[in-house]
């Protein structure tokens, strides 16, 4: 809920951010750390107002936004930071959206990624388990929207984008901000990224050729992901030489994709409809890239071992 602090031991945990939460991921000592005394010892963060204005292109998606802001910033752009998210862009993104753009946050190196309260947030937490009801619900509400950054606040950055001049946006290296649009050409003096991905200077991702391809993980396992997926799925065939997988991203993401009938779409298109989990973004398991491996992958990670 808006103005709680969370404090989990997976990276990624600032995805409730979305909610106007500040939450943020921690080492195994700090998890030792608060479950003994619920406090841990943090330097104060600095603030980045992140505001990206204007409509996004057919095909261009949350996912596209934020690794376009960390091509900007860069994967140690956000040390020390909080990335504060906002703009109309992000005001007209749904929940879901905002969850894909506070989840890379830690891409970027910032501890934390938030969007302001704002009435998609409380319309999305109404009537649910653990929210508030009746007259503690609108006390909630009046309190959440205090909550939100004051039209005057003074922050230590700003950062301003078109979202018009994002493109769908595909990571070519073994590092979050090594990126290009689909129609753009890689341009870089990473010898070792190249090297390690196959690919060279002034190639163009578009039209390469993968061996597996991977819709899932906590940027994007969410139900509207596998929704919108499915449009382009259906009546159409994964290419014989290929391994697809769709991992949703949780026990109830699948239910509701099944009650839809999504897993019958991608299964006669010929993914492997998987139960709910990490699956190729952590490979920890089997689902893992062997040797020189292309991969076309929804996830966060590029690192080397990952889907690098």
């Amino acid at each position: 809920q808006p103005g709680m602090t969370i404090a989990c031991g997976d990276s990624h945990t600032s995805t409730h951010g979305a909610l106007g939460a500040i939450a943020f991921g921690i080492g195994t000592s700090q998890v030792r750390d608060v479950l003994a005394s619920q406090c841990l010892a943090m330097d104060p963060l600095k603030v980045r107002r992140i505001d990206v204005n204007g409509t996004l292109r057919p095909g261009v998606y949350a996912k596209d936004v934020i690794l376009t802001i960390i091509r900007k910033l860069g994967v140690n752009g956000g040390v020390g930071y909080a990335y504060e998210y906002g703009g109309t862009t992000i005001d007209s993104m749904t929940i879901d959206e905002r969850m894909t753009v506070c989840n890379m946050s830690i891409e970027g190196g910032a501890r934390v990624g938030y969007v302001n309260p704002d009435e998609k947030t409380f319309a999305y937490l109404k009537g649910r388990r653990f929210a508030p009801t009746g007259e503690a619900w609108d006390r909630a509400v009046a309190w959440w929207k205090s909550l939100a950054s004051d039209k005057d606040a003074v922050y230590d950055d700003h950062v301003v984008l078109n979202a018009e001049d994002i493109e769908p946006t595909v990571t070519w290296g073994i590092n979050p901000s090594q990126s290009v649009g689909v129609n753009e050409p890689i341009a870089t003096k990473d010898e070792e990224a190249l090297a390690y991905m196959g690919f060279r200077d002034g190639q163009q991702v578009r039209g390469t050729k993968i061996d597996v391809a991977f819709i899932g993980s906590c940027t994007n396992g969410r139900l509207s992901d596998l929704e919108e997926t499915a449009k382009f799925v259906k009546g159409r065939r994964v290419a014989p030489h290929v391994k697809a997988l769709v991992v949703p991203g949780s026990q109830e993401v699948r239910r509701q994709a099944e009650a839809k009938g999504l897993d019958r779409i991608f299964s006669a298109a010929g993914f492997e409809w998987r139960g709910a989990g990490c699956s190729m973004c952590l490979a920890m398991n089997p689902d893992r890239l062997e040797g020189n491996q292309i991969s076309a992958s929804s996830s966060n990670r590029n690192f080397k071992g990952r889907q690098g």
